[in-house]
């Protein structure tokens, strides 16, 4: 009865595993499978297939069989019921059933070789020093789980398999069987450092630019890349071709309620942090974001118009000001500093008209047009800029 069970355990658990992992595949296709006779005493080298662009894991098995010995079913057929490696690095049964099911009475030591060149030094030498595995106990058979994050076996394109028989008399058989797990995205050829490449060439890219943080809008770009293309595809397309797409992803990215929202917000707060810090200037550049872009309210023209006061750039303060009082005439720190604007532009006519208009009002719901007043001379003088009027119009507000 317990034996039952345990079959039964061991069929769902590989069953639910078969529908949960979906990441990637065993590439039975490109899978290495290679018998070897070697002699008596003897070392020899073998090179396994060229690993498929993706493996991220190989499952190997090695065994050793007397003259008239047959496998009894190959590594790759063991593996249709192991649908990803934690069935195996978890020590699950699966990993009991990677190991061949006979072997012969001969053993042999054998290192895994990351090169040729040290793979070829073993042959010559028996150096295994800077081998990325030895097995220095000999075996007559033996299965193991390679990974790329735990083992540096998996730097290259393949994997060189040193042998020494063990057998002093009689040559003997060595089955060599190597499957590599292959990822599904990796497969395509996204490597870390590609995808590094991708993001940092996103970040330089004018919609990146008018952002505080592009971190997440570079990444939506990234993702739409990957998904379209191959790595080894988009390297191949023509520089115009690359350009259009990085404009196409961007564009689709940037066009997100959530990206492009939380984009101008973040330069709306990035200009009134900077503006609050003296920084007019870099404020000016963010603003213009906003205001180029078709994206600016009434009081991001304000905010322009008083950074470019506080420049001397009485003219561009102007312009911006009167653009958006058509936008929102209601707007009393547009029209106050309307008033500044015109007052330092030597027209104190018309900057009388508007100051006497509003003296009565509040610009917010705790402050007065009068104490918003003081407050923008005081700033004025703060940042060099003297006017004769000033304490005329702080007179004439009183009358």
């Amino acid at each position: 009865m317990e034996k039952k069970y345990f079959l039964l355990f061991i069929s769902l658990y590989i069953t639910i595993n078969a529908f949960s992992q979906q990441d990637g595949y065993w590439d039975k296709d490109r899978s290495t499978t290679k018998e070897i006779n070697v002699s008596a005493r003897d070392r020899i080298v073998i090179k396994t297939e060229d690993l498929p662009l993706g493996t991220t894991e190989i499952v190997y098995r090695i065994t050793l069989l007397d003259e008239n010995q047959q496998l009894a079913s190959s590594l790759v057929s063991v593996l249709k019921s192991i649908p990803d490696p934690t069935g195996i690095s978890q020590g699950s049964a699966g990993a009991v059933f990677v190991l061949s099911k006979i072997s012969g009475d001969d053993k042999c030591t054998y290192a895994i070789f990351s090169t040729d060149k040290l793979a070829l030094e073993y042959k010559d030498s028996g150096k295994t020093l800077e081998s990325c595995l030895i097995q220095e106990e000999p075996v007559s058979k033996d299965a193991k789980l390679l990974s790329i994050e735990k083992s540096t076996c998996l730097n290259g394109n393949a994997l060189w398999f040193g042998f020494e028989s063990k057998n002093w008399i009689m040559k003997q058989k060595i089955i060599l069987e190597v499957v590599p797990w292959v990822d599904k995205k990796l497969s395509r050829g996204w490597s870390l450092d590609n995808r590094k490449t991708i993001i940092e060439q996103c970040k330089t890219s004018s919609l990146a630019q008018k952002m505080v943080n592009s971190d997440d809008f570079c990444v939506c770009v990234l993702d739409k890349i990957q998904t379209k293309y191959k790595y080894q595809e988009f390297q191949k397309l023509l520089s115009v071709e690359r350009s259009k797409v990085f404009k196409d992803s961007g564009n689709s990215c940037f066009g997100e309620t959530s990206t492009s929202g939380a984009v101008y917000a973040d330069l709306r707060n990035h200009a009134t942090l900077l503006a609050k810090q003296g920084k007019n200037g870099e404020a000016i550049t963010k603003l213009l974001v906003l205001i180029n872009d078709g994206k600016a309210t009434a009081l991001d023209y304000s905010a322009i118009g008083s950074c470019y006061l506080l420049t001397k750039q009485y003219g561009k303060a102007l312009k911006y000001l009167q653009d958006g009082e058509k936008l929102d005439n209601s707007e009393l720190l547009i029209q106050l500093n309307l008033a500044h604007g015109y007052l330092l532009n030597d027209n104190y006519k018309e900057a009388k008209k508007i100051y006497k208009k509003y003296q009565n009002q509040n610009v917010t719901d705790s402050l007065s047009w009068t104490q918003k007043t003081e407050q923008d001379f005081k700033a004025f003088q703060k940042a060099g800029i003297l006017n004769e009027d000033f304490e005329r119009v702080l007179k004439l507000m009183k009358e």
